[in-house]
């Protein structure tokens, strides 16, 4: 089978007729690619392929009153294409992967840490500390921790955060982190 070919005359004919086919449909055309597709960029690329196929095979198409169904099946087809290609890499599974997770601490280092946190936070004065126990050792909210003591939800709000800044500004703790 010998490919035909074309010169430069007959693509010159063809030309002005598929260029203004294409300014006369496009934005139609254009809206059925965006049907196939959920990124408009991709519309674009996709009807671009369609209209490059079309104009390939342009004077083999007998009927032009049918274009739009032509050119609707190879957006059909090359979107049908792409999917069947991206599909060889895609693959349902039951769970999601979840990435490899960061090294575990070493438990020692950990330990050494928890101690030196400790200790700092005994270094506090006693309602701060007593306010710092309850809320993150053990795990009361703040209206709870109020409750708990006999003060305001504000006066733990403002007693603990100046506790953790005295908590940040601890040296003992800075070395340690």
């Amino acid at each position: 089978m010998t490919t035909p070919v074309c010169t430069s005359a007959s693509r010159a004919a063809v030309f002005p007729s598929f260029s203004s086919y294409v300014r006369a449909r496009g934005p139609v055309l254009l809206r059925t690619a965006r049907s196939l597709t959920a990124n408009p960029s991709d519309a674009e690329d996709l009807l671009q392929t369609a209209l490059a196929k079309t104009f390939v095979a342009w004077e083999r198409i007998e009927d032009h009153r049918a274009l739009d169904g032509y050119v609707r099946r190879a957006l059909l087809n090359t979107r049908t294409s792409q999917w069947r290609k991206r599909k060889v890499d895609e693959f349902a599974c039951e769970e999601i992967p979840e990435p490899d997770p960061d090294p575990a601490p070493d438990p020692a280092e950990a330990q050494v840490l928890r101690d030196a946190m400790w200790r700092a936070v005994l270094r506090l004065p006693a309602r701060q500390r007593a306010m710092v126990v309850l809320r993150y050792y053990e795990d009361l909210s703040e209206a709870q921790t109020a409750e708990v003591l006999g003060v305001s939800v504000g006066t733990v709000k403002s007693a603990v955060s100046r506790a953790l800044a005295k908590l940040r500004e601890d040296p003992e703790l800075s070395v340690a982190a």
